[in-house]
C-alpha cells in the first residue's frame, strides 16, 4: 500500500519529519517497507531561480544570439548568452545558475557549466519550458508576471512540492488503515493529537429534477447502498494537483470524475463507483444477481460470463456493474457524460471475494472491500465526493442522498480487565493512559468499573473481536520500546523427550551448511497442478490465487521452484536443503508430516585453471544421504529400487519396513512443470520418522579393535532384477558378528553375459575385536556367505 506524506499531513498537523513518521508507523504495526522521496517533476527545479533580464543586445559574432545582464538575486549580475527569439530587456525569467542539473521533457539530464559561446561569456541559461519539464513548448523562453520576485527559487514560484512515498506492507487484518485517514488515525494515536476530518458541511442539494430510484434485491451481499446523483458536470482533465497527489501513490490520472472516486478512495478508504447518469435505463438502479451464465463485457473489454452468485448493479434493463469489483463498459463516465449518479456502498466481504476470485478480476476497490470496509462513512464518502467533483467539474448536486440501510451493523462488544492487559503487556499502564488510548482508535467506553472495560468497537475494525485484540490494539499505539526489558526472568523446567525436533534439526543443518548447502524456506501454499492425487490434496475454500490453491503434498516441486528461480538469475550450481510440512487427506482425515527434502542441480565442482567443472550426480547426493543417517546415528536400513514417479531413477531406504528416505534423480515430467532445465537430485526423508528412531537409540561406546580387518571378495553371475541391497541384507545375517562392511567395487552388464543377467564384485570387511582372525575361521566364514548368496539370491559365484 502506498501512501504520501504530504498527502497524510492533510489529517495531522505534525513537525515530524518523514523518517520520523516511517519509524511511527512500524512501530504500531504499519510495516513500512520503503521510504522515497518524490518529486512531481523530476529534479524539482533544484537551482533554478527567478531572475530580471536588466540588459538584452545582439551577440558581436552570431546572428540569432543575445547577449544579456540578468540580475539572479546573487548580488552580482550573470551574463549570459541566450539564443530564444523572444527574450528582451525587463523580462522576469527562468535562470539556471553554473553548477543546475536541467531536465528537459524530453532527452537527458545535462548539468549548466559556465562555458563560452562564440567567444562570450555565459554564466547560466534562460530557460525555456521544456528545458525545465514544465511543459512541451520550445516557441521561445518562459516570461514570468512582472510581479515575480528576483531571487525567488523556482520550486517555490511554481509551488513544486516535494513528497515522500511511504510502501507499506499491509497486512490482511488492518483493513481500517488501507487509506490516509486509517493510517493518519494510527499516527494521530500515538502522538496524542487531534485527526483533522474533511469538512462536509458545504454540501447541500440543490434540486431533486434528476433522482434514481435505487431498490436493493439482495441485502445479505449489500447491507448498505447509498447514491446521490450530480447534473452538467464537464468532464476533462483534472487540476495539476489533484493529477500530482494521485501520480505520487501510482495513480495514472484518467478524468476528473474519476480521477474524484480514486481520490475519495485513497483518501477516506471508501470505494466510490461514478455511473453516467443518463445511460440508467429506467432512472433505476437494481442491486441484484443475474441468472447463470449472464453475459457482461467489463471495461477491460473482456466479455465475461457471470455466475448466479455475483452481485450485480443494473438498471431495468441491464447489468452495469459488478458489485465491488468491476465497472462495465457502457455504463462509466465518458468525454460527452454531462450528469453522474455516485454509488458508495458497502457490500459483504465474502461475496466480493468469490466474485473477484471466479473472474481473476482484481481492483482497489476489491481490495479494500474484501477485507472490509467501513458501512458507516459511505454518506459521509459521497459527500467529500460530490464536493470535490463540483469543485473540478462544475454541476449541480440534482437528488436527495438515497441511503438504503435497514440493517445498520452492529459495534462488536467487547470486555476486556485491566488485570489481562497489565498480564499481557508485562506492564502496568496507567488507566487514563489506556483509555486514552481506547477514545483515540474510537473505541467507546460504555461502561467501566474498577476492573473491567466493556467497550463498543467501530464495525470498520474487523479484526477486534477479543479482549486480547483490545490488548494489542493499546500496545502497539503505547510503544513496543517502551516496555522495559526485566532484569529477572523467570522459567518452568521442561521435562520434554531428547533430542527435541529442533537439536536434531540443527545437527543436520550444521552439517549440510558445513558442506556449501544453503537452507530454504518455501510456502506450503502451491498449485494443484503440483498434486498427483486431487482427491487427497487439502484444498484451500478461499485461495488468493490459482497458484496457491491446495496445500503441498511433496516439498519436491517448492525446491523446484527455488531452482527455477535462480537457474533464471544465472544461479544454476546449487545445493539446498528444506525443513518442513506435507499434507493430505485420507479418509476425510487431515494429515501433517514433517519431512527433510535435499536437492542437488548443476556442477559439483566448479572450472578451475587446472580442472574442468564436474557435474554432480547421484553419489554426490547419496553420500549426502548416507552422511546424514550417519550423523544421527541410523542404522540397519534396508536398500531397495525407488518406486516413485516423480523420479526417473533412485533408491529408498526402509527402516523396519518403513520409507525412511527416497532420493534419485527428478523425472522429466517434473521438472517440466517448473520449468527447470538441468537435471536435479532430490532426497525426501521422513523427519518424523527420523525423529522416533533418534529417541530410540542409544550411544554405545566401543574400544577400537586392536586386530586387523580382513577383506575378502567375490565375484558373481546374478540376475537383472536381484539388487546390491538384498545381497548386503543375506550377508549381514549370515555373519552378524565379525562382518563389518560390504560393498559393491565392480558392475558388468553387457553382451557376453547370459541374457538377463549381470555381474557383481563384491568386497567382504571381516574383524574379531577379540583376536586375530585365522584362515580357517575367515574360510569358514566365506562359505557360508557362498552358501546362501547362492540359496537366496541364485548368485553364481565365478572363480
Amino acid at each position: 500500500m502506498k501512501i504520501s506524506y504530504n498527502w497524510l499531513k492533510a489529517f495531522i498537523d505534525t513537525d515530524k519529519t518523514p523518517e520520523e513518521i516511517s519509524t511511527i508507523l512500524t512501530g504500531t504495526g504499519l510495516e513500512v517497507e520503503s521510504l522515497e522521496k518524490v518529486q512531481p517533476i523530476p529534479g524539482g527545479l533544484e537551482g533554478l531561480v527567478i531572475g530580471y533580464v536588466k540588459e538584452c543586445t545582439q551577440h558581436p559574432n552570431a546572428d540569432r544570439l543575445k547577449v544579456t545582464k540578468v540580475d539572479a538575486g546573487t548580488g552580482e549580475d550573470l551574463q549570459v548568452v541566450c539564443g530564444a527569439s523572444n527574450v528582451a530587456a525587463g523580462q522576469k525569467v527562468v535562470v539556471a545558475t553554473v553548477g543546475t542539473t536541467v531536465y528537459p521533457t524530453i532527452g537527458e539530464p545535462f548539468k549548466i557549466n559556465k562555458s563560452k559561446i562564440r567567444g562570450e561569456a555565459s554564466e547560466g541559461m534562460i530557460c525555456a519550458e521544456d528545458e525545465i519539464g514544465l511543459g512541451t513548448d520550445h516557441a521561445g523562453i518562459m516570461v514570468l508576471d512582472e510581479n515575480a520576485v528576483v531571487g525567488t527559487p523556482a520550486k517555490a514560484y511554481f509551488k513544486i512540492n516535494d513528497d515522500y512515498l511511504y510502501e507499506i506492507g499491509l497486512t490482511p487484518n488492518r483493513a481500517d488503515a488501507a487509506s490516509h485517514l486509517g493510517t493518519a488515525r494510527d499516527i494521530a494515536a500515538f502522538l496524542k493529537i487531534a485527526v483533522k476530518r474533511p469538512d462536509v458541511s458545504a454540501f447541500k442539494v440543490d434540486s431533486t429534477n434528476r433522482t434514481i430510484k435505487v431498490i436493493v434485491e439482495n441485502e445479505q451481499a449489500s447491507p448498505r447502498y447509498s447514491g446521490v446523483t450530480i447534473s452538467g458536470v464537464e468532464v476533462k482533465d483534472s487540476p495539476k494537483w489533484l493529477k500530482e497527489r494521485l501520480a505520487v501513490i501510482g495513480i495514472r490520472s484518467i478524468n476528473n470524475i474519476v480521477d474524484a472516486t480514486n481520490y475519495v478512495l485513497h483518501d477516506l478508504g471508501q470505494p466510490l463507483h461514478a455511473f453516467d447518469a443518463d445511460e440508467i435505463a429506467g432512472d433505476t438502479v437494481i442491486v441484484k444477481n443475474c441468472p447463470e451464465g449472464t453475459l457482461f463485457k467489463t471495461l477491460d473489454e473482456v466479455e465475461r460470463k457471470l455466475s448466479a452468485d455475483d452481485l450485480m448493479i443494473c438498471d431495468a434493463e441491464k447489468p452495469m456493474c459488478i458489485a465491488g469489483v468491476f465497472g462495465g463498459i457502457g455504463s462509466g463516465v465518458k468525454a460527452t457524460t454531462k450528469n453522474i449518479f455516485l454509488e458508495s456502498a458497502y457490500f459483504n466481504p465474502v461475496s466480493v471475494r468469490k466474485t473477484s476470485k471466479r473472474h481473476g478480476l482484481k481492483s482497489d476497490a476489491s481490495f479494500r472491500f474484501e477485507r472490509g470496509t467501513d458501512p458507516n462513512m459511505t454518506v459521509f464518502a459521497l459527500k467529500r465526493a460530490a464536493l470535490l467533483i463540483q469543485e473540478i467539474a462544475g454541476g449541480k448536486i440534482s437528488s436527495q442522498i438515497s441511503d438504503n440501510y435497514p440493517n445498520p451493523v452492529a459495534p462488536f462488544e467487547v470486555d476486556v480487565t485491566y488485570k489481562t492487559i497489565d498480564r499481557l503487556i508485562g506492564k502496568a499502564i496507567p488507566h487514563d493512559e489506556i483509555k486514552g488510548i481506547l477514545k483515540a482508535l474510537e473505541m467507546e467506553i460504555v461502561n467501566e468499573t474498577s476492573e473491567v472495560l466493556s467497550l463498543k468497537v467501530p464495525p470498520y475494525r474487523v479484526d477486534i473481536t477479543r479482549d486480547v485484540d483490545v490488548v494489542e490494539e493499546i500496545l502497539r499505539i503505547y510503544g513496543y520500546n517502551n516496555i522495559e526489558i526485566p532484569t529477572q526472568v523467570r522459567a518452568s523446567l521442561n521435562n520434554s523427550q531428547r533430542p527435541e525436533k529442533d537439536s536434531v534439526q540443527s545437527l543436520i543443518s550444521d552439517l549440510l551448511t558445513a558442506n556449501g548447502f544453503n537452507e530454504i524456506m518455501s510456502n506450503s501454499l502451491t498449485k494443484s497442478a503440483y498434486s498427483s492425487n486431487l482427491d487427497t490434496a487439502v484444498k484451500i475454500l478461499n485461495p488468493l490465487s490459482n497458484d496457491l490453491d491446495v496445500m503441498r503434498q511433496s516439498m519436491l516441486f517448492s525446491g523446484l521452484e527455488a531452482i527455477a528461480y535462480n537457474q533464471n538469475h544465472k544461479n544454476p550450481d546449487l545445493k539446498l536443503y528444506e525443513f518442513g510440512k506435507v499434507y493430505s487427506v485420507e479418509e476425510e482425515k487431515y494429515i501433517e508430516t514433517q519431512r527433510f527434502a535435499v536437492f542437488i542441480t548443476g556442477s559439483d565442482v566448479a572450472a578451475q585453471w587446472n580442472q574442468k567443472s564436474k557435474p554432480a550426480s547421484f553419489y554426490n547426493l547419496k553420500a549426502v544421504v548416507d552422511g546424514v543417517l550417519a550423523k544421527i546415528g541410523i542404522s540397519d536400513i534396508l536398500v531397495e529400487d525407488a518406486t516413485c514417479k516423480k523420479l526417473a531413477y533412485g533408491l529408498q531406504y526402509k527402516l523396519n519396513n518403513k520409507q525412511l528416505v527416497k532420493f534419485g534423480s527428478v523425472a522429466a515430467e517434473a521438472l517440466k512443470k517448473t520449468d527447470v532445465d538441468k537435471e536435479v537430485f532430490y532426497a525426501d526423508f521422513n523427519f518424523d520418522m527420523i525423529l522416533k528412531q533418534v529417541r530410540k537409540n542409544k550411544i554405545v561406546y566401543a574400544e577400537i579393535s586392536k586386530f586387523p580387518a580382513v577383506r575378502r571378495d567375490l565375484s558373481m553371475l546374478i540376475d537383472k532384477n536381484v539388487t546390491f541391497g538384498q545381497l548386503k541384507q543375506i550377508a549381514q545375517k549370515t555373519e552378524r558378528k565379525l562382518l563389518q562392511d560390504v560393498n559393491v567395487f565392480d558392475v558388468y552388464q553387457g553382451d557376453k553375459l547370459p541374457a538377463g543377467k549381470k555381474s557383481y564384485a563384491l568386497s567382504f570387511i571381516l574383524q574379531d575385536s577379540e583376536k586375530t582372525l585365522t584362515d580357517k575361521a575367515i574360510d569358514g566364514i566365506m562359505q557360508k556367505l557362498i552358501y546362501n548368496l547362492e540359496k537366496e539370491s541364485g548368485a553364481e559365484i565365478r572363480k
